[in-house]
């Protein structure tokens, strides 16, 4: 073999080298940016572009996967409806808890379905022997479920929680006493204290109660003004909680008893308006808070 020969094999094997070298270069970056670790194996065992058909395969799965996730759910609110407030307690429990109350004032509300209030005022003016004054609110706030905050149920037991806790923080509440009472909704606490004004002595009843997803809070008070004596703390809590059960049973009612509903993946229609957005609101202004206020 000539010299010229030889030179020319030599340069064409170095060439060979070269592209060789380069082609497995290439095949390399590609499997270790393309493709995880478990596939680089198997992805670059041989020339023949297995790798790229891997990365493919793994997009592929990739996507499935992500497609075939569920959607989110939220166990849907069990009420869709609360009842007229005014309209929630009998005429013989009005007559013993605000006997000479004419009507009911309703309170002003953005969304009847979510949120209502009716106060009743009562005062027994007996001239100079002194007056009986009592003073009732409820309240009653709806909230449906939604994916992006939990559903209707929880949401009504957190607002539950604030309400009861806002009714044992009233400033200048004494001998404050806080029960649970039984057989009301699916819970509920009665919250009781003594508020001195310039008017009297006043005896404060606030019952908290929590059905499916709506909260009840009822707030009653009583005085003895003009020097009547004060009514017994004991007589107007008995009161406020059988009432308590009246409210309850008309939310129950209106919604032909309730039912458990069915996962629902779409958020409330009313998200911006629901009453879980509105929730601190409600509590800043709750009739806990400003039941002396009022009376």
């Amino acid at each position: 073999m000539s010299e010229g020969t030889m030179q020319r094999a030599v340069k064409r094997d170095e060439h060979d080298q070269r592209e060789q070298r380069a082609r497995g270069l290439r095949r390399a970056v590609v499997c270790a940016a393309a493709v995880p670790v478990m596939l680089i194996a198997a992805g670059c065992s041989s020339d023949s572009g297995s790798g790229d058909k891997a990365a493919d395969d793994s997009g592929t799965k990739s996507s499935a996967s992500s497609s075939a996730s569920p959607s989110p759910t939220v166990q849907a609110a069990a009420y869709k409806s609360i009842p007229d407030a005014c309209k929630v307690l009998g005429k013989k429990t009005l007559e013993d808890l605000a006997p000479k109350a004419k009507s009911g004032k309703k309170g002003s509300s953005d969304d009847a379905s979510t949120r209502g209030s009716c106060s009743w005022s009562s005062l027994d003016n007996n001239g100079v022997k002194g007056s009986q004054f009592r003073w009732l609110n409820v309240s009653l706030l709806r909230f449906e479920s939604d994916v992006t905050r939990g559903s209707g149920e929880e949401l009504a037991q957190a607002y539950y929680e604030t309400q009861v806790q806002d009714a044992k923080s009233v400033s200048g509440a004494k001998s404050l006493k806080s029960e649970p009472v039984a057989g009301v909704g699916d819970q509920a606490t009665a919250v009781r204290y003594d508020l001195k004004k310039k008017e009297g002595s006043f005896k404060q009843e606030t019952v908290v109660a929590r059905v499916e997803n709506v909260v009840v809070t009822l707030d009653y008070n009583g005085a003895g003004l003009a020097g009547e004596k004060t009514p017994s703390a004991d007589t107007l809590n008995k009161l406020a909680q059988k009432a308590v059960k009246e409210v309850v049973a008309a939310v129950a009612e209106a919604n032909d008893g309730g039912s458990a509903g069915t996962p629902s993946s779409a958020p409330s229609k009313s998200a911006s308006k629901s009453p879980s957005g509105s929730a601190s609101k409600a509590a800043s202004s709750s009739p806990s808070k400003s039941a002396a206020k009022k009376s």
